[in-house]
């Protein structure tokens, strides 16, 4: 693959750059609650009225529709600029909803929800995950069962990110009786403030309380929320996580480019600090990912399962040079909020959105036609 950026390309690369160097926010973005929300939520609104909101998204729902070339420069610079997360309370909205609407969705559920979604007025959360169905998500129990025009939901789910700020729920139910695994399930839009749900905040050991708990004592949603056809929920699921694990995940990996370039000045500033040979490794290893994630990307044709080959190195690669900031910062790793927190943080990366093992059962048997575990 030989991805060659052509000078019109190198234009928007410069406009990109000149826009974030005059409007990143100088503050570090909260982690938690609604100060995490308002930050995240004047950010994206921000980046709406600079036309940066969405940018893949095609012209017809707001976006730019631009292709695959410039998302990664806008992605390449937004990274380099050290602009905000884009893992914040946003990035389920973004990338998750509304990609999942404009190809899913009907038109009543475009209208109302993509304009609300890039002008910063909606947060989203996702609702996949159950006790005992995360990495084997086919075998969630949440039921929905239908009642004249609604669907009366009864279940639970859990490490569901930012649900206590959130305003909507990207949710997986079972709602055809005794079907099993795949089959019986539907997509639906969950209101948040709806009567009979409890949402529960789960500290990690970060300090930060992002994950919760989310239980559904016969709340209500309506019909017209199901996208996609009632009983057609994992294809509607499935191009879902296929966002998830293909352009939603861009910015996170290139950023650990960015993240290994502040150690190496980290470490220029410790007196004493040998760290010079890992740190080389690590800037190659983060060049490596970039290239498997344009791979990725750009290679056509694309195979379902090239995401966890990416997926389990940037969550691999991610814990170790958090590893490597807290050898050089030494005992004063303990008083720096800002490299403990994210090396904390970086244990659930091979856990959150299928553990490291599922991904290489998954490379073994489907990539590589090795037999069943």
């Amino acid at each position: 693959m030989d991805l060659t950026f052509s000078p019109a390309d190198e234009a928007f690369r410069l406009t990109a750059r000149k826009w974030l160097a005059d409007n990143v926010p100088a503050d570090r973005a909260p982690y938690e609650g609604q100060a995490s929300r308002d930050f995240a939520l004047a950010w994206l609104a921000r980046c709406n009225e600079g036309g940066w909101a969405g940018i893949a998204w095609p012209e017809a729902y707001g976006g730019r529709g631009l292709p695959p070339e410039r998302l990664v420069i806008w992605y390449e610079e937004y990274v380099r600029s050290r602009a905000p997360s884009v893992l914040d309370c946003t990035f389920v909205a973004l990338n998750h909803a509304g990609p999942t609407l404009i190809a899913c969705g009907n038109e009543e559920q475009k209208a109302f929800h993509l304009p609300r979604i890039l002008s910063g007025n909606s947060v989203w959360c996702q609702g996949f995950s159950e006790p005992g169905s995360g990495s084997d998500l086919a075998s969630l129990s949440t039921t929905a069962v239908i009642d004249g025009d609604e669907l009366v939901v009864n279940g639970q789910k859990i490490w569901t990110s930012y649900a206590d700020i959130a305003d909507y729920q990207e949710l997986l139910v079972r709602t055809e009786k005794g079907s099993k695994r795949h089959q019986g399930l539907s997509w639906v839009i969950c209101d948040m403030k709806a009567p009979g749900i409890t949402v529960r905040p789960i500290r990690n050991m970060a300090g930060v309380s992002h994950f919760a708990e989310v239980f559904y004592d016969d709340v209500r949603i309506p019909l017209t929320n199901v996208v996609g056809a009632l009983n057609d929920g994992w294809r509607v699921a499935m191009t879902t996580l296929g966002f998830e694990r293909k352009t939603a995940a861009i910015g996170l990996q290139l950023e650990l480019s960015v993240r290994v370039e502040d150690l190496i000045l980290l470490a220029q500033a410790q007196p004493g600090s040998a760290m010079a040979e890992r740190l080389a490794e690590l800037r190659a290893e983060t060049a490596a990912l970039r290239a498997m994630t344009y791979r990725t990307l750009f290679r056509q044709p694309a195979t379902t399962f090239d995401g966890s080959l990416v997926r389990l190195r940037f969550a691999e690669l991610s814990q170790a040079i958090h590893q490597i900031a807290m050898d050089i910062l030494g005992p004063d790793g303990l008083v720096d909020s800002h490299w403990t927190h994210d090396y904390l943080e970086a244990y659930s990366e091979t856990i959150a959105g299928g553990t490291a093992e599922i991904q290489r059962n998954i490379i073994a048997e489907r990539i590589l036609g090795l037999p069943r575990e």
